[in-house]
């Protein structure tokens, strides 16, 4: 069956199209996994959602501001079958040793996250010298929209985007005149949490702002997390054919380790300090045959762990044109540039001895084509030639095809290739007590191939989608023994995932809606932080001024230590909230999680905390 898969889908041409997916306005406020007709209206081409072969699903903005939960990645693992995001307290993820908000897509994903591409209104998001995201710089206020490839899209973007992609899309102000939106909430463990956001139309200029903060004591000791960040997006139409948008976000967040449970004597681990930042200018064009865009971003970080510092960065260029010279055809053609890189000493040790100072830069160009055939068949392909200075060229391929045969049901298939650059840290630093570094380390790489079906029924009431994949992975760097009995960092691991996944989205009533996915993995070779098998689901009861909301949310068999000795986890959560629209731009709202007092873990020795409970308002307000 697997190899049948294959030879199906690489048969087919090439890929797809990823970033953007705009929601039906009807379905905005229900519809999680964006099933219904949408249009793919991302930084590089737009499309019916339809027509694009591998699987995405859609966040809205309204779903996640209806859960209250200020750190945007927790909503996305319940929401998303096949992404999970590991969690060690109240709020709050941390760096280094100890550190939870580890991602991972369908098993892919890397500790740290090394594998899942994070960007940001398009732009790359990850730490120059170390190659991952970091999880607390991704707040859930201010967000239009989320949008999460599952599978590798490294056709379209290059490094880290193995196991997929998450592009988080903030707010825009649309309407002419302005607006206003705040929320507060204060809750268990001395626990607060707000934001604001604000914006502003008129005559072609657009501009949206928003500050947030959280702060937590933590439910432990020397578990305190504290964070701040802002973002600003902006843009003007110079004419019908020109315009140009920028957007910039700036966070600090401080916290501590408390350091594993399971020991008698609790030793608490590192404490940080981190300022990161970015910013981006594009210039777009649409005419009638061609559109495109050309951007620019920057992105830069400041880091204090317990006496470990840095200042990395990561800058570039993306360049893409869309034609459309034939009927049903669309040919993209895009180049990418990127340096990453930094400087980094440590001074708890080594008495300040310089770690590294350096750059790696990278240099791609890619042709994507879709050809629409009677409506109803859609041949994706394309292929990007990637090189990069340390380690070389690399190829990557993918192909898909989606068909149609009626207006309810679409049917998928795609086969995709996705690599991983090593980073500087695996490839030029050594770190007391640690692996050494590698320079002779080669690119990490991965075929995915994958059969869909989406269905719609009763009317649209209900829309279903049922997925099954399987990745092969080479290459994947792991710690191991060299020839001289030294530990350091090798292409030695492989991965072999199988899995299926469902969501569905369902509009009982007017009033009430039932939402829920699953996903089950089977690996070879066990995965850090990836469950066996993830169940999420939720009911909402919306009478007038009421809603009201319970879910339930199951993880069998989460590995939290491999090698060897390996520990798995299973446990089960039930959370509810309530909510109340006492004028129309004001709302009240509590929330309860974990209302059963589950004793469960996911970072090995850092149990989660029992019933937690928040209490607060959100604003909102349009003058136009």
């Amino acid at each position: 069956m697997r190899k049948s898969n294959l030879l199906f889908a690489a048969g087919i041409l090439f890929l797809f199209k990823t970033t953007g997916y705009a929601q039906d306005e009807l379905k905005a406020v229900t519809d999680t996994i964006a099933i219904d007709e949408v249009v793919v209206t991302g930084t590089k081409t737009s499309v019916n959602r339809n027509q694009v072969p591998l699987t995405i699903s859609v966040i809205t903005g309204d779903k996640i501001e209806k859960s209250f939960e200020s750190s945007l990645l927790p909503v996305l693992s319940e929401q998303v079958p096949g992404l999970f995001v590991t969690e060690r307290g109240v709020t709050g993820f941390g760096v280094a040793n100890g550190a939870a908000g580890q991602i991972s897509i369908r098993g892919v994903g890397g500790s740290p996250t090394t594998q899942v591409l994070v960007l940001l209104n398009g732009n790359p998001q990850y730490m120059g010298i170390m190659g991952h995201p970091l999880a607390d710089a991704y707040r859930s206020s201010n967000i239009e929209r989320v949008e999460i490839i599952r599978g590798p899209a490294s056709m379209l973007y290059g490094s880290n985007a193995m196991g997929g992609v998450i592009n988080i899309i903030t707010k825009e102000q649309t309407s002419d005149g302005a607006s206003v939106q705040a929320n507060f909430q204060y809750g268990s463990y001395n626990t607060l949490k707000v934001a604001t956001g604000g914006g502003f139309n008129k005559n072609g200029f657009t501009i949206y702002t928003g500050l947030n903060h959280d702060q937590t004591d933590g439910h432990r000791e020397a578990s305190y997390f504290n964070s701040t960040d802002g973002y600003l997006k902006t843009g003007y139409k110079i004419n019908d054919l020109f315009t140009v948008s920028a957007d910039m976000s700036l966070v600090n967040f401080r916290g501590a380790d408390p350091g594993r449970d399971t020991s008698e004597i609790v030793k608490h681990g590192d404490t940080l300090d981190i300022f990161r930042g970015m910013g981006a200018i594009a210039f777009n064009n649409r005419f009638e045959k061609i559109d495109g865009s050309a951007r620019v971003f920057y992105n830069f970080g400041n880091h204090d762990i317990t006496g470990f510092l840095s200042n990395d960065f990561n800058y570039g260029l993306m360049i893409y044109e869309n034609l459309h010279y034939f009927t049903g055809n669309t040919i993209t053609l895009g180049v990418d540039y990127k340096t990453f890189g930094g400087k980094a000493e440590l001074t708890k040790y080594m008495g300040g001895t310089i770690l590294t100072d350096t750059s790696i830069n990278e240099l791609a160009s890619y042709v994507m084509i879709q050809q629409n055939i009677f409506s109803k068949l859609t041949l994706n392909g394309g292929i990007r030639v990637d090189k990069n200075s340390v380690f070389g060229t690399e190829l990557v391929p993918s192909a898909g095809i989606s068909y149609n045969p009626w207006n309810t049901t679409t049917l998928k298939a795609s086969v995709s290739k996705g690599f991983r650059s090593p980073t500087i840290r695996e490839l030029f630093i050594q770190f007391p007590f640690a692996p050494a570094p590698n320079p002779e380390l080669k690119a990490e790489k991965s075929i995915n191939s994958e059969l869909s079906v989406q269905q719609k029924l009763f009317k649209d009431k209900l829309s279903l989608e049922l997925g099954i994949y399987t990745i092969k992975g080479r290459d994947f760097i792991a710690v191991g023994m060299n020839s001289e009995n030294k530990l350091m960092f090798l292409n030695i691991a492989e991965i072999h995932n199988t899995g299926l996944e469902l969501a569905l989205n369902h509009s009982i009533t007017n009033w009430l809606t039932w939402n829920a996915n699953y996903s089950y993995i089977n690996m070879e070779n066990p995965v850090l932080g990836t469950p066996t098998q993830k169940l999420f689901t939720g009911i909402s009861y919306h009478p007038k001024k009421f809603h009201f909301t319970l879910s339930y949310h199951y993880i069998a068999d989460i590995y939290t230590t491999i090698g060897r000795i390996e520990t798995k986890e299973t446990y089960g959560l039930f959370d509810a909230q309530i909510s109340y629209r006492l004028l129309k731009t004001f709302n009240l709202f509590i929330k309860g999680e974990n209302l059963l007092n589950e004793q469960y873990t996911i970072n090995y020795g850092y149990t989660m905390p029992g019933t937690t409970v928040m209490a607060g308002f959100s604003f909102n307000y349009s003058m136009n």
